[in-house]
């Protein structure tokens, strides 16, 4: 047990002395990958804040709007609101009168609500029915047993745009993925050349400890080490770059946003450890993958 330690320490020495003596070479292959896994992260991003804008796009909009006449009767507003609720999918049917619109309508201007003041004595909006969904499938139906009723101004719900932005976020999603494999390569490239020219220099004493009857995870170890160092502190030099652009943009931006579109991006907060624990894996397993690669090809050991 004491001697497997003993090779085991040995190994990691070995490998930290090899990133040192090949730290020039060492400094490009961090400086490569760090680059490649802030690209990679800003992808990661793209594609959880789409994901994101998406949940919220579709929790708002899994609704019909039922628009009601200024001149309904009380049995028609009762003979559409039992219309809507017994259909299957249909969460709640909630009645919304015009005042309560524009109240609505005041908070969501917040600091400029004031351009609001003075509708009250004349409100241009309606009265509506809104009709709460499990789904946006559902609405098709529910909207065919309610639309020719007496009393329906207009009815209006948003499926193709959901379909349309979920279609959309499907194809980022992809092509995310795909720019991730690409990336997840070339660090892996960057990895195995770097091992490969530290392999070449020192064939002679690999040989040796071939020779000798050291075994091939006694000879692969240190080079193992020694990219898994590499990944590592790539990972850790992306994971403080992306944090804090990220960061800052999300701090400028954010409200913004929202004012515009009513969706929030997704909180640092909420990504980094998600992100950290992701790029440290992917550093630690590409700097394993590309030495392993590297000895294989040029050292068939």
């Amino acid at each position: 047990m004491k001697m497997k330690f003993r090779i085991f320490k040995n190994i990691i020495k070995q490998g930290f002395q090899g990133m040192w003596r090949n730290r020039s070479m060492g400094l490009a292959s961090i400086s490569s990958i760090t680059a490649v896994l802030m690209i990679l992260g800003l992808v990661l991003i793209m594609i959880l804040s789409i994901n994101n804008i998406v949940i919220e796009t579709k929790s708002k909009f899994d609704e019909i709007q039922i628009f009601l006449e200024d001149d309904i009767t009380e049995e028609q507003l009762n003979e559409i609101e039992n219309n809507a609720k017994n259909n299957e999918g249909v969460l709640s049917v909630i009645f919304q009168s015009k005042d309560q619109a524009l109240e609505i309508m005041k908070k969501g201007w917040g600091d400029e609500a004031y351009l609001l003041e003075g509708l009250e004595e004349d409100n241009p909006l309606q009265d509506t029915f809104i009709v709460k969904l499990k789904d946006i499938e559902y609405a098709d139906s529910v909207v065919e047993k309610v639309e020719k009723l007496e009393g329906i101004d207009e009815v209006k719900y948003y499926k193709d745009i959901i379909e349309k932005l979920v279609a959309f976020a499907n194809y980022i999603r992809g092509g995310g993925l795909i720019i991730i494999g690409i990336l997840i390569f070339i660090s892996v490239f960057i990895i195995s050349n770097t091992i490969k020219i530290t392999v070449t220099a020192r064939k002679n004493e690999i040989n040796i400890m071939k020779y000798v009857g050291a075994t091939n995870g006694y000879i692969r170890g240190p080079f193992i080490i020694e990219g898994v160092l590499f990944g590592l502190i790539g990972a850790i030099l992306s994971i403080l770059i992306v944090n804090y652009s990220y960061s800052y943009f999300f701090n400028t931006v954010n409200d913004k946003l929202y004012v515009l579109f009513t969706v929030y991006l997704v909180p640092p907060v909420a990504l980094i450890k998600d992100i950290s624990i992701i790029f440290i894996a992917i550093g630690v397993g590409i700097g394993a993958l590309g030495s392993l690669v590297s000895l294989k090809r040029f050292l068939n050991v």
